[in-house]
């Protein structure tokens, strides 16, 4: 939403990356796989200055160097990287993206909340979904404990059809199946520098 990208392609890309990985995994760590917000500023720079096809690229580039990186860490395993990127400073780095990020969930507009709207039903939905996310982290296990934030999602959307938010006229009136825009990448070297920092971020996140 935030990058103005098609859905379809962007679901469709994350359902098979989460089939890719948990065979590869072989399903030791069931987990959906979206993107990082740490990626959020840099494509958006890249979209706004070079265009969409330039940060397909660069997530594509960035994508076979994360391969390239999680190979080295399956070989020597993780203790070099907390000298590298030590976690008082990388926990600093991703607690800021997602600082940075909440006014999205609180503001008007496609995502989150209108604090400024009369019923405030929209604040009522926000606060349950933060709820559940942040006492699922703490409450679930196993496989839920997996997917806080995917059930809260699951909850902050019924909880905004309980409240009369959820408009279905859109989903009624589009086909049963669609084909997504597919783009091609474009390959570039300084679209890919400037995204390069955020492999940076993802790799502290995972570990």
């Amino acid at each position: 939403i935030l990058f103005n990208v098609n859905p379809g392609i962007v679901l469709l890309m994350n359902g098979i990356g989460t089939l890719l990985f948990i065979f590869i995994t072989k399903g030791k760590a069931p987990a959906y796989l979206g993107s990082s917000f740490a990626f959020l500023g840099v494509g958006q720079v890249i979209i706004n200055t070079m265009g969409y096809r330039y940060a397909l690229g660069a997530f594509a580039t960035t994508g076979f160097l994360g391969c390239i990186l999680a190979y080295l860490i399956y070989k020597f395993r993780t203790d070099w990287i907390n000298i590298v990127l030590p976690p008082a400073a990388m926990g600093a780095v991703v607690s800021l993206i997602g600082l940075e990020l909440a006014g999205n969930t609180i503001r008007g507009g496609k995502i989150g909340a209108n604090i400024l709207t009369e019923t405030y039903a929209d604040v009522y939905v926000f606060l349950i979904t933060l709820s559940v996310a942040i006492l699922g982290s703490v409450v679930f296990r196993k496989f839920l404990g997996t997917i806080p934030i995917l059930i809260a999602i699951i909850c902050g959307y019924i909880a905004a059809l309980a409240f009369g938010m959820i408009d279905f006229s859109t989903v009624t009136s589009s086909t049963l199946f669609t084909i997504p825009e597919f783009q091609f990448p474009i390959f570039d070297f300084k679209a890919s520098l400037i995204m390069l920092p955020a492999l940076l971020v993802i790799t502290s996140e995972h570990i």
